[in-house]
């Protein structure tokens, strides 16, 4: 097998894929030979269309209909051939150096199955978006009214590593698969993302496999990458439908089906007072969002 595939996944802001593929193109020169694979989730702006006329060298994939993050990334990593594989978010720009290191890191470290750089903002801040594994309690403090009484309990900050140091380099349970080199047969032993989790929690879900496993993920913060966060979820209309159900289904697949039950009333506690907030609102003359809308999102997710 050669060397390094690279996929990338995308669904429409074909100016973010153009910057991305740009940075990509500098950072390949490096390692000639690169497999680059974009696979298009049916994008309405024109995106193939852009890769195929600017960026030649890379070969497009097209699903007939939105498939979701899940289901490109299987298709794309299908197609690889490397012995790694570079998973890039079309809203990222990597340049040489970052891939290098990470590269040079996995060659030296035969005992990690990936490696991950540290994510940044166009100001250079680091993002902070390593997490930990949810827990059978974690509906209970994160998204519902608890969250906002105790925005710094205990749970929020084990979840969210409040206490990381982004700048030391160490092992890591989950960081986010916006950039992630992986060892192809790490891939294929784990195996591929749980489609099921359509958009969100698919990177939680594969990461906790690997642990089982005992495989390991580095956070390597000297590799630097940009990244656009959230540009593509950001266009769902369903966004936060989407959230909770894949949430409800990893809790499901992990925790078991108490933990889903809990979770969903955890997310009922949360709509009640969505709806209790949104009534006194409009009480006082100010604008409320829609409440049927809402409920219909709320009922899809019980029945999810």
């Amino acid at each position: 097998m050669g060397k390094l595939s690279v996929v990338i996944p995308v669904w429409n802001r074909k100016e973010l894929l153009g910057a991305c593929l740009a940075s990509l193109e500098r950072a390949l020169v490096a390692f000639p030979g690169a497999q680059v694979i974009v696979v298009d989730d049916a994008s309405t702006d024109g995106a193939p269309a852009l890769v195929e006329s600017e960026f030649p060298w890379a070969a497009v994939v097209r699903n007939q209909t939105n498939q979701g993050f899940a289901h490109s990334v299987n298709r794309g990593i299908e197609l690889a051939t490397g012995d790694q594989i570079l998973l890039l978010n079309s809203d990222t720009e990597i340049e040489a150096p970052a891939l290098k290191e990470m590269v040079d890191f996995l060659d030296a470290h035969p005992g990690h199955a990936g490696v991950a750089p540290s994510l940044v903002d166009e100001n250079g801040r680091i993002q902070e978006s390593c997490m930990a594994f949810p827990r059978f309690s974690t509906p209970l403090f994160f998204g519902t009214p608890l969250e906002r009484w105790l925005p710094r309990s205990r749970e929020l900050r084990r979840y969210f590593l409040r206490e990381f140091d982004y700048q030391s380099e160490r092992d890591v349970e989950q960081p986010p698969a916006a950039c992630w080199l992986l060892r192809h047969g790490s891939w294929l032993e784990v195996g591929e993302f749980d489609e099921s989790l359509e958009l969100f929690f698919n990177d939680v879900d594969w990461c906790r496999r690997l642990a089982a496993r005992n495989g390991l993920l580095r956070y390597l913060p000297s590799a630097r990458v940009l990244h656009h966060g959230g540009a593509s979820t950001s266009q769902r209309e369903d966004l936060v439908l989407r959230w909770q159900t894949d949430r409800l289904r990893y809790q499901r697949k992990h925790l078991g089906r108490v933990a889903a039950l809990f979770t969903k009333l955890c997310v009922s506690w949360t709509f009640a007072d969505w709806c209790c907030r949104n009534l006194a609102a409009a009480c006082r003359g100010r604008s409320s969002e829609k409440t049927r809308s809402m409920g219909r999102a709320y009922l899809s997710f019980l029945r999810a």
